[in-house]
């Protein structure tokens, strides 16, 4: 089941010259070119090579798209673009995005296309990540890696108490708290999480998961519904829900979308 988080787009626009050979970003851009660089990225492999090879084509695509692109154009491919062209976008927008392009991302994860929704949940886990200032953002990297969770924890409490609205490092410490039994301080930084990002599918599944530790079972279906809302293809949360529901019996099939 997907809990908490990771360890760590159709009308082709036209490209119209300026007569001084410079455009402003995003102005007249075409979306079959955001396609083409998307394309020259080769298939992830198992040889270190391929890998070096991959990372190289992404930074190269990045590079490309800074130059010519801006958030709101990619945004508008996600609304518009056929299949190729939003994956273009997503891939994008997660290398150079912002916090303020979640909802246009998040609206992907009920894409019809598979692939396109995944790499939608992929986009917002890194826009998450680095949603405050970069030396934080690097911190909190940092803190993911580390395998003494008394450290991990330590450094966390410290990067919010200079980052408060950082809502993923809040998100990170739900998961230690949980890892660590504490189900309730867990469930405390789930619901900050929700304050700060109402589209993080991962903390709204977390906490159910704290309701189903602390037998609160009602409210834990409760929000094993509204994370699946978010994101309809998180792994295992409908039959989660329909277990719960069959337990609660009539209870557990009131309405609760209100």
């Amino acid at each position: 089941m997907v809990f908490f988080g990771p360890a760590p787009g159709g009308n082709e626009e036209s490209c119209v010259s300026d007569p001084t050979g410079v455009q402003p970003r995003g102005a007249h851009v075409s979306n079959s070119l955001l396609v083409e660089f998307y394309q020259q990225i080769p298939e992830n492999g198992p040889q270190a090579k391929s890998k070096a090879t991959r990372k190289e084509a992404i930074e190269a695509f990045k590079h490309h798209v800074a130059e010519r692109y801006t958030e709101g154009t990619l945004l508008r491919l996600l609304a518009n673009g056929d299949n190729q062209a939003r994956r273009a976008a997503l891939l994008a927008l997660g290398l150079l995005g912002t916090m303020n392009a979640c909802p246009g991302v998040a609206a992907c994860l009920h894409d019809d296309d598979h692939e396109t929704a995944q790499m939608a949940a992929d986009t917002l886990w890194s826009l998450w990540f680095r949603a405050d200032a970069p030396d934080n953002n690097q911190e909190l990297q940092r803190l993911v890696r580390l395998r003494d969770r008394e450290q991990a924890l330590a450094g966390l409490n410290a990067l919010l108490e200079r980052a408060p609205e950082f809502a993923e490092a809040y998100n990170q410490r739900a998961i230690l708290y949980f890892r660590q039994k504490k189900f309730e301080c867990s469930a405390a930084d789930c619901q900050k999480v929700l304050e700060l990002n109402p589209f993080h599918f991962g903390a709204q599944a977390g906490l159910g998961q704290c309701y189903m530790q602390m037998r609160k079972h009602r409210a834990a279906l409760k929000a094993f519904r509204a994370a699946l809302r978010l994101n309809p293809r998180l792994e295992g949360i409908a039959e989660t829900i329909r277990a719960l529901e069959n337990a609660l019996g009539e209870e557990g099939r009131r309405d609760d979308k209100k």
